[in-house]
């Protein structure tokens, strides 16, 4: 990535876009103080740049429960019997190929892995603890929590500029 330098508009396009990225181009450009096109083009930059990975919808859960059921979360700490780059590697593929895993950590010290699932229910975890933890041969240990209320959400990354 070439080096990108960022000035408080850029900041506050990134803060901005981080609260509501729905927003019109428009709108944003007003909320940040600039005219549409600079902001456009200011946009399509950090984008480029690869500041803005991507532009996704998050859904609430709890309005959605009616129809798809509560569901169950889980925080899953895994402990493989080694922690070789191609054992490591290969349980990260296959970690994040699951639909079920939202996020994929690798982490240090204690466990390899932290992984936040989502699934249906127990017996839907219990398909997947069977196809990813059981059924590898590495894995050694995995403790998973249940999540009984998330207390916050919130996937914004602070920016101290």
């Amino acid at each position: 990535m070439n080096e990108i330098t960022l000035d408080a508009t850029d900041w506050r396009l990134l803060e901005l876009l981080q609260e509501d990225a729905s927003r019109s181009n428009q709108a944003l450009a007003e909320a940040a103080h600039v005219s549409p096109p600079t902001c456009l083009r200011r946009v399509r930059r950090l984008v480029e740049a690869g500041l803005i990975a991507r532009q996704v919808a998050l859904l609430d859960g709890d309005r959605l429960a009616p129809l798809l059921g509560h569901g169950l979360t889980a925080l899953v700490e895994i402990t493989l019997d080694g922690q070789d780059a191609a054992r490591l590697d290969a349980f990260e593929a296959r970690a994040v190929a699951e639909p079920a895993v939202q996020q994929c950590y690798r982490v240090s010290p204690g466990p390899d892995f932290v992984l936040v699932v989502r699934s249906r229910d127990m017996p839907d975890y219990l398909a997947l603890a069977q196809r990813l933890f059981h059924a590898d041969a590495h894995v050694r240990n995995v403790k998973a929590f249940f999540s009984l209320k998330c207390a916050k959400f919130k996937p914004k990354m602070p920016l101290a500029h």
